[in-house]
């Protein structure tokens, strides 16, 4: 099975083009704003557990966080973080609950149940089954690891609060969209509903706003704010 596409300088560039072709709401951010950065990750345990930390606190604190971790144990892997207990991720700012998902994923990984390294061949589906398998990793993390670590082209975060902002923003609805309207208007950006994503939080980033965060359980909690988000 060949491997799956990965959104690259020269595909996001083709995939900005074509949705401004097809959609005038998005060539109007782009028109505006230019064309969004690419927003990528490096692939692997370090980006899973910043995607953990990400969850329900500000993308400020998060990477705080993370910065303290690599401060007091180098390049974060696994085998290095189980070298900490709780008391020691808790001291460089992870919560309880957090602390027990970072330990979780890290054993998962040092015991050969787990292999991030293996996700980049997988199909999109099979990537998400993977992921939300892992304590502590839900729907939004597995399409954000997807969608900016792996640099898949087609994945749509469901239930992100900024993007969903930004949609009702660019498309000029009176309304918050529900979700099955939200599915109705993404559908129509296959297979480039990743760059569409992009686009939305180039436009969400350059619009002044009073600033949240984001995570996982959108509806519940915060929006995006930074200019490189998740990244």
């Amino acid at each position: 099975m060949p491997a799956p596409i990965q959104l690259t300088e020269e595909t996001l560039a083709r995939g900005v083009a074509e949705l401004c072709r097809r959609d005038g709401h998005l060539a109007a951010v782009v028109d505006r704003f230019g064309p969004p950065p690419l927003w990528a990750r490096e692939p692997g345990f370090g980006t899973l557990v910043q995607i953990i930390l990400e969850q329900q606190v500000s993308l400020a604190s998060a990477r705080a966080a993370y910065g303290r971790l690599e401060g007091l144990i180098g390049p974060a892997t696994a085998a290095r973080v189980l070298e900490l207990d709780d008391v020691g991720l808790r001291s460089v700012g992870f919560s309880r609950q957090k602390a027990g998902y970072v330990r979780a994923l890290a054993r998962a990984i040092v015991d050969g149940e787990f292999d991030p390294a293996g996700l980049g061949s997988l199909e999109d589906e099979a990537v998400r089954l993977e992921l939300i398998k892992q304590k502590g990793l839900g729907a939004w993390s597995a399409d954000i690891y997807l969608l900016m670590a792996l640099g898949r082209t087609d994945i749509w975060p469901r239930g992100d609060l900024a993007l969903i902002g930004a949609l009702r923003e660019v498309k000029r609805l009176r309304v918050v969209p529900s979700a099955d309207r939200v599915h109705r208007i993404t559908e129509e950006w296959r297979p480039w509903r990743a760059v569409a994503a992009r686009v939305l939080w180039h436009h969400y980033l350059s619009t002044p706003r009073s600033r949240g965060v984001t995570g996982e359980r959108r509806a519940k909690t915060r929006t995006k704010t930074k200019a490189d988000p998740l990244s």
